[in-house]
């Protein structure tokens, strides 16, 4: 083994170790950062090293250069300019610029080795083909599905779910065509016009299969995603024979399913049910009959503020509105007044709540709430019959009280907050529109709750003066 083999592995190893401790930093909200940190510069040094042993790559420097500027730039204000709100898009259309890369190595690869197969040789050996092929089709598979998802968080696609009569069996053909093709391809013959349909007919599956998943599945399709571009990576660094790009591929690979699986569960439905369930509209006004049915009661930002301000415990759910309204930082002042009077205040953290896994996490740690303040589902459900005020602020679905009583509801078996247990709870939202599973709350005509319409950052900059003035 030579010098340079020997320097390659240690680079490899320590790259890896990286990725790990990476994975085990990002667990916590609190080692988040650190993680980033790690996983990055572990990454850096895999492409630094593989730019300086690469022969001839010197030599095109300036393309390096610029593609490193450009990609630079693009994170750089990804990271700054983008608002908390879009991050979920802002999340799938990275994860998506992974898949496609993992998909184009692919698609060199293959065609390297195929036009360069000397007539009658005989086929590609079968292992690195089926790895090119996995890379390819699983990489454009979650390459066209993260547009899509981005898409539908942007609003440039509808939220609700997009199907047509005869949609699923449009899904299972093309899935039939890949597995055809791509035995055609590994055992038959290595035809480079067989691989560009194969890879094409990818593109349009991941189409496929994210356009009838409506917005209320959003987290869990971006987990899911994200899985996929993982083992996309993991196949192209098998085909290439880069351990570091196997090993990170394979470490997001393998935690993004095992995410995916927990939010499944946090929602009491299969992976299945989610991507073919047809489930979600989006959001929208309740029917002209539920909403008869529905008697809300309002409350004044001046009476919720007294409200909590003489609470001896608060517990504040934060949703998607929360996000929309960019009312993480009011909610944290809010906070330290209430605990600055003797209140004690905890927030109940869904694991589906918002548009990606960690949304409601990512938010509040912007905004320097204390780690220990934020307490998942399992561990704060109990605590919700002796509280005094829970604070709803544009949670929909996952607090939902349907889920546990109406056998009829689709989100019936859903794992909910129980907010409808508090001795009082008050409900920020701009209106009485459905969240994103499109069916209407009884939380919000249950007697113990009351009604705070309008924008969330504001109604709570409201409350905070309230409190100030109790």
């Amino acid at each position: 083994m030579s010098g340079e083999q020997v320097v390659t592995l240690l680079v490899y190893l320590v790259a890896s170790v990286t990725f790990i401790l990476a994975l085990k930093f990002l667990a916590s909200p609190r080692t988040a950062r650190t993680g980033n940190l790690l996983g990055a510069g572990g990454m850096a040094l895999v492409v630094a090293w593989t730019l300086l042993r690469t022969p001839g790559m010197l030599e095109h420097w300036w393309i390096v250069g610029v593609a490193g500027i450009a990609g630079s730039v693009i994170g750089v204000l990804g990271a700054r300019r983008v608002p908390m709100t879009a991050m979920p898009q802002m999340v799938a259309i990275f994860n998506g610029a992974g898949g496609g890369a993992a998909a184009t190595v692919a698609l060199s690869e293959f065609l390297s080795s195929a036009s360069g197969r000397a007539a009658g040789a005989g086929l590609l050996p079968i292992v690195p083909v089926i790895a090119t092929l996995a890379g390819a089709v699983i990489g454009g598979v979650s390459l066209t599905g993260s547009v899509v998802a981005f898409g539908k968080l942007q609003g440039f696609i509808p939220g609700r779910p997009v199907t047509y009569p005869g949609s699923r069996l449009v899904a299972a053909l093309l899935l039939g065509a890949i597995v055809v093709l791509g035995v055609v391809l590994a055992l038959i013959v290595n035809s480079v016009p067989l691989f560009l349909l194969f890879v094409a007919i990818a593109l349009v599956t991941g189409v496929a299969l994210v356009m009838p998943i409506g917005g209320a599945d959003m987290p869990v399709v971006i987990s899911l995603l994200n899985s996929y571009t993982g083992i996309a990576v993991a196949a192209t660094g098998f085909v290439l024979g880069n351990y570091a790009l196997l090993i990170a591929g394979t470490l997001v690979g393998a935690s993004g399913a095992i995410l995916t699986q927990l939010m499944c569960k946090a929602m009491n439905r299969s992976i299945f049910n989610v991507l073919f369930g047809a489930f979600g509209t989006g959001g929208g006004v309740v029917s002209a009959g539920a909403a008869g049915e529905q008697t809300a009661r309002e409350i004044n930002a001046e009476d919720a503020a007294v409200l909590m301000a003489y609470a001896k415990k608060v517990i504040i759910v934060p949703g998607y509105g929360m996000a929309v309204a960019q009312a993480q930082g009011p909610v944290r002042e809010l906070m330290d007044l209430l605990i600055a009077r003797g209140v004690d205040v905890e927030f109940a953290i869904h694991p589906v709540a918002g548009r990606m896994p960690g949304h409601m996490n990512v938010l509040l740690a912007e905004a320097n709430v204390p780690y220990d303040r934020l307490k998942e589902m399992d561990e704060i459900n109990d605590a919700f019959p002796t509280t005094d005020v829970a604070l709803v602020i544009g949670a929909n679905d996952v607090t939902n009280p349907a889920a546990r009583t109406d056998q009829s509801s689709p989100i019936y078996g859903m794992p909910i907050l129980n907010v409808d247990q508090a001795e009082h709870v008050v409900v920020l939202k701009r209106s009485m529109a459905t969240g994103f599973a499109g069916i209407p709350n009884p939380l919000y005509s249950d007697p113990r709750t009351a009604m705070l319409f309008g924008d969330a950052k504001q109604t709570v900059q409201a409350l905070v003066s309230g409190v100030k003035n109790a």
